[in-house]
C-alpha cells in the first residue's frame, strides 16, 4: 500500500531518512501484526492531497473528515479533534469566531497548504485571500517561523500538531511556552482518521483495510500512540479518543 506522509507535529516526524511519530509507529505495528505492507514516503501536505485525489496514494493519514475527502475515499475515524486559533501570548484581543478575525483588519493569518478543517474553514480562507491577509505555507514549522518573526499574527491548526512541530525544531522551540490557544465557534470537534482511496484500491483491499484500522481504533492503539508522544496539556483541548458508542 502506498502511504505518502507529510510532516505533522509529533504525529509524523522526519529526521533525515528516518520517519517516526504516532502514525508511522502505528503503521509499523499494523504491518507486523496484520501482514499488510505499507510503503511510506514523505511529501509536502499539498502534494499529498493531490496524490490522494489522483489515485497515486492508497491511504491518506492523518486526515480530518471533510465532505470533499468523502468524495475521494472511504473513511475510518481514529480520534476526535478540533483546530483552534493559535497566537503568541502577546496577542490579548479575545476572538470568538471568524467574524472577529475579519474585523481585525491589520492582522495576517498563516496556515498549512493542504490542511482542511471543513467547509466553513475553506470559505474563511477564501475571504482572507480576497483581503490579502492569508499566508499559505508548506508545513507547520514554516507557519511557526512566521508567527515568531511577526510576519503572521495567528494560525488555525490543531494545537497538538502545532505544539508538536514547535517542540522538535530548534528554530522555533522558544515559542513553546508563549503560545495561546483559543477555540472558535466555527471550529467544532470533528473526526480525524484514515481515508482509503476509491480510485486505487479494489473492494477486497478496502474491506481488509477498514477492518484492520477499525480494530486498531477499538483496541485503543491510536489513543495510546498519542499518549506516548504528546504532553497531556496538548491533548486535553484538541484531541480525544473517538466516540466508540457510534
Amino acid at each position: 500500500m502506498k502511504v505518502p506522509l507529510a510532516m505533522t507535529g509529533l504525529s509524523v516526524i522526519v529526521s533525515g531518512e528516518i520517519i517516526s511519530g504516532v502514525y508511522p509507529e502505528i503503521l509499523s505495528d499494523l504491518s507486523a501484526k496484520e501482514k499488510c505492507s505499507f510503503e511510506l514516503s514523505i511529501v509536502p501536505r499539498a502534494r499529498l492531497e493531490m496524490m490522494f485525489e489522483n489515485g497515486q496514494a492508497d491511504i491518506l493519514i492523518p486526515a480530518t473528515r471533510t465532505p470533499r475527502r468523502d468524495r475521494l475515499g472511504f473513511f475510518v475515524p481514529l480520534i476526535s479533534n478540533r483546530a483552534m486559533l493559535i497566537s503568541v501570548q502577546e496577542k490579548t484581543t479575545p476572538v470568538r469566531n471568524f467574524k472577529d478575525l475579519l474585523e481585525q483588519k491589520d492582522t495576517k493569518i498563516a496556515v498549512v497548504r493542504g490542511f482542511d478543517y471543513g467547509e466553513k474553514y475553506q470559505a474563511f480562507l477564501k475571504e482572507l485571500q480576497k483581503r490579502n491577509r492569508l499566508r499559505l505555507e508548506a508545513d507547520p514549522v514554516s507557519v511557526a517561523r512566521l508567527l515568531k518573526s511577526g510576519a503572521a499574527d495567528y494560525t488555525l491548526m490543531a494545537p497538538s500538531i502545532f505544539a508538536g512541530s514547535v517542540q522538535i525544531d530548534e528554530r522555533v522551540t522558544d515559542l513553546e511556552d508563549k503560545l495561546q490557544y483559543q477555540p472558535l465557534q466555527e471550529l467544532t470537534w470533528g473526526e480525524s482518521g484514515v481515508y482509503f482511496s476509491k480510485k486505487s484500491l479494489n473492494a477486497a483491499d478496502l474491506q481488509v483495510l477498514q477492518d484492520i484500522f477499525e480494530r486498531a481504533a477499538n483496541d485503543g492503539l491510536i489513543w495510546k500512540g498519542f499518549q506516548r508522544y504528546y504532553k497531556k496539556e496538548f491533548l486535553k483541548d484538541s484531541i480525544r479518543p473517538r466516540d466508540t458508542t457510534r
